[in-house]
């Protein structure tokens, strides 16, 4: 009688520990709900941009008051800063390699805005379009061919980063010329000169703002002000990178060959680094091996062997826990 007696105590003890368990999880399972709801209110927040009342691009003013003008370069502000991961990524790429392109464009006299066109074209890598464009400046072959870069099955220079520079700054030179506007030239570099020649002649304009253009040459400089305007102050839309976090500049040094070369994973060897360094530093080679006729002589780049290391990369780097955009002094006080 004992027993039976503690079975039904046990049992009834049971009960009221699953009931309990149960009426806690569900009240838990609201509260929890409510506490997330409160959570997600406070802290997911996004913010409209805020449009500069000045703004030029190559020294030629944006008509930011006007409001087409305004609506578009509000479009691609908030694209890329909410577009967190890809314009990061912009910014990182960008420390690497507008120190090669800035003094090229200074060299030709072609304003320093321009390199937020090659920012804008490829992100800085040697993408290669639907059409095939190809390399930071996104040459056609032909194109490339017409302003002096070697196109081959073997050489493509549209991924040589400082002689694509170069031909961009003539095409840019040459749209200028006929143009005698910064903002056309850029204009013309995606839609191509003859299609702006058109319409500017049918539009009765010169005025890159005033006209009706296809979407993407529409969209075209006001991504390029839209990159810009975060460069140049990336901690105001929010980016909020150290300058140790940047890519920093990789030292190379070159070597000039005038005989062919049948294997390039061998002249890697015999200098000394890995075949996948020898191409990440030469893209413009494109196959394992290189021809070169008589009296041509071609420059290869090599990466010094303790700048491959981040370790010290780091050490070049000025004041690596700053936040760029923000005073050396503060760059401790984000979060605050």
């Amino acid at each position: 009688m004992i027993r039976k007696k503690s079975i039904y105590i046990l049992s009834a003890v049971s009960v009221l520990s699953v009931l309990t368990v149960f009426l806690c999880f569900t009240d838990n399972s609201q509260d929890t709900d409510k506490q997330y709801r409160e959570e997600f209110e406070a802290h997911n927040r996004a913010y409209a941009v805020i449009i500069p009342e000045k703004l030029d691009f190559a020294g030629e003013e944006t008509p930011v008051d006007v409001y087409y003008c305004r609506e578009a370069l509000d479009r691609e502000l908030l694209v890329n800063t909410y577009w967190h991961s890809n314009t990061m990524l912009l910014l990182k790429r960008a420390a690497r390699y507008f120190p090669v392109i800035e003094p090229i464009l200074k060299k030709n006299n072609v304003p320093d805005d321009f390199k937020y066109l090659a920012l804008i074209e490829s992100g800085l890598a040697n993408v290669v379009s639907p059409s095939n464009a190809s390399g930071f400046w996104q040459f056609l072959d032909k194109t490339g061919r017409q302003y002096g870069l070697e196109v081959t099955e073997q050489v493509d220079e549209r991924y040589h980063v400082v002689k694509s520079t170069e031909a961009a700054c003539k095409y840019l030179k040459a749209a200028h010329s006929q143009y005698k506007n910064w903002t056309l030239a850029a204009a013309s570099y995606n839609a191509g000169q003859g299609r702006i020649s058109r319409e500017w002649e049918r539009q009765k304009t010169t005025d890159f703002y005033d006209l009706y253009l296809n979407a993407e040459t529409s969209r075209y400089i006001y991504r390029i002000l839209a990159l810009k305007l975060i460069y140049e102050n990336p901690a105001a839309y929010g980016f909020y990178l150290r300058n140790k976090d940047l890519y920093p500049p990789i030292e190379t040094y070159s070597v000039s060959v005038d005989t062919s070369i049948p294997d390039l994973i061998n002249f890697a060897a015999q200098n000394k680094v890995n075949y996948r360094l020898l191409k990440e530093f030469n893209p413009w080679l494109r196959t394992d091996n290189l021809k070169v006729v008589p009296g041509k002589s071609y420059t290869i780049d090599l990466p010094d062997k303790n700048s491959i290391h981040y370790s010290n990369l780091l050490k070049q780097v000025k004041d690596p826990e700053a936040i760029r955009g923000l005073p050396a002094t503060t760059g401790t006080e984000v979060g605050k």
